[in-house]
């Protein structure tokens, strides 16, 4: 994992950092030396307190990543606060449930709308957009938060499957288009996190998903922060390209 003061003077902007994954990102990128930009939209109280705990070297603004009018001000805004931008964590992300034998077609239309707009366009748009700034320094670093979900298959929300493959592919896309600008993509495959997204999962159904993981836990937020730290430091550039899995070996390609 990084070393504290690996990413000293490096800025790093995470969507969706206010909770659950995204904050513990935060926290191991802020231990590592870096500095870190952070969006959040509904999570206000938790980003203020993460600021004020971590101090200068993090700051927050609230975005609805869904929105494509409000990504070019973020990335300016991240740029301005901290003078540069060298790796992009696309965090943020929606779930829900959207069985396929539902009866309501304005639902189903609705959740994959919703998903997609949040889990691959918001990716794929703030990629382009801090490209710019990172081919003007040189180099930069896409790191992707894709899920289990985008390689087995899902029984009841598919449309979130499909949008975490699709980040896969965005990654590999990344890698292999961009690397000669010196810009990598690197993607993270978690299975179930203990986060207030699987809460409700957790709770429902906790006993078969711990069942089915050899482990007999899910994962923490704070593993998976630190694995995207690492991921974001020099050390990991030759990593171009993969889709690392951290699920406990619930899922094993």
């Amino acid at each position: 994992m990084s070393e504290p003061g690996e990413m000293t003077g490096r800025t790093v902007l995470i969507t969706g950092g206010s909770r659950g994954i995204g904050a513990a990102a935060v926290r191991a990128l802020h231990e590592a030396g870096a500095n870190v930009f952070f969006s959040f939209l509904t999570g206000e109280a938790e980003a203020r307190a993460l600021c004020a705990q971590l101090g200068d070297r993090v700051a927050a603004a609230r975005c609805d990543v869904a929105d494509h009018e409000a990504l070019p001000r973020l990335v300016d805004d991240c740029v301005q606060r901290f003078g540069s931008l060298d790796v992009l964590v696309n965090n943020a992300a929606v779930f829900d449930l959207n069985p396929f034998d539902g009866d309501d077609y304005r639902a189903w239309r609705a959740g994959w709308e919703r998903t997609f707009a949040v889990n691959v366009f918001a990716c794929a748009d703030l990629a382009w957009l801090a490209m710019r700034q990172m081919r003007k320094q040189g180099a930069g670093r896409i790191i992707n938060v894709s899920s289990r979900a985008a390689h087995r298959g899902e029984l009841k929300f598919a449309d979130y499957g499909a949008s975490k493959a699709a980040l896969v592919n965005l990654t590999k896309s990344i890698a292999r288009s961009c690397a000669a600008d010196g810009i990598t993509a690197i993607a993270v495959a978690p299975g179930y996190v203990d986060t207030e997204m699987a809460s409700t999962d957790l709770a429902r159904d906790g006993a078969r998903i711990v069942g089915e993981i050899p482990l007999r836990r899910v994962g923490s937020a704070r593993e998976i922060g630190a694995f995207i730290a690492f991921l974001a430091s020099p050390i990991a550039e030759y990593a171009n390209g993969a889709t690392i899995d951290l699920n406990g070996a619930s899922y094993v390609r």
